[in-house]
């Protein structure tokens, strides 16, 4: 009788087996694939669709009838054939020592943006900062370099660097696209 248990206890085993590899181990591979489909596609879990945008991110401003994001990637530069630019002007000229030298550069400066009302808004919230900025900008040139127009263009580069830093620095957003001379004087 020992025998016929063992060799009944075997048949047993593989019927079970049989249950197992070919009905309850297909659902459980289905179930988890389904799972895992889910999971990844990001409907699991969690109701963010990923990282949500600052509402108080300047908006870029599109020009009537044009169609286009409102905002864009870090380091993406605005379209301007589709984004409205605004312009304003710094309210006082700057004037400063020219580097190695007695004479003076007295400027006026525009800036212009492709974004809202914000951009403009920390600029003037930040005006003795950026004017500082500026400043220091600007006792950095010598006469030389700025009598020709490759040295004005490389100070209207070094002013809006300068100018987005400081509004970076404090509000979290540059917006400068870019600066302007509204008057130029050497002396």
């Amino acid at each position: 009788m020992k025998m016929s248990d063992e060799a009944a206890a075997p048949k047993k085993g593989g019927k079970m087996k049989k249950i197992i590899l070919f009905a309850i181990l297909p659902l459980v591979l289905i179930g988890g694939g389904v799972g895992a489909g889910v999971f990844a596609s990001g409907k699991f879990g969690s109701h963010e669709s990923g990282p949500q945008a600052d509402p108080n991110r300047p908006k870029l401003v599109l020009k009537e009838g044009e169609k286009g994001p409102t905002d864009l990637a870090p380091g993406q530069q605005p379209n301007p054939a589709i984004y409205k630019s605004t312009y304003v002007p710094m309210d006082q000229a700057f004037t400063s020592n020219l580097r190695d030298t007695d004479g003076y550069l007295q400027i006026g400066v525009g800036v212009s943006t492709f974004y809202d009302q914000k951009v403009t808004d920390h600029l003037k919230d930040n005006d003795m900062a950026v004017r500082s900025a500026v400043l220091e900008v600007l006792a950095q040139q010598s006469a030389e370099t700025l009598n020709t127009p490759q040295g004005k263009a490389t100070l209207r580069k070094q002013l809006k660097i300068a100018i987005n830093n400081v509004l970076l620095a404090r509000d979290g957003f540059g917006g400068i696209d870019d600066v302007y001379f509204t008057s130029f004087i050497i002396q």
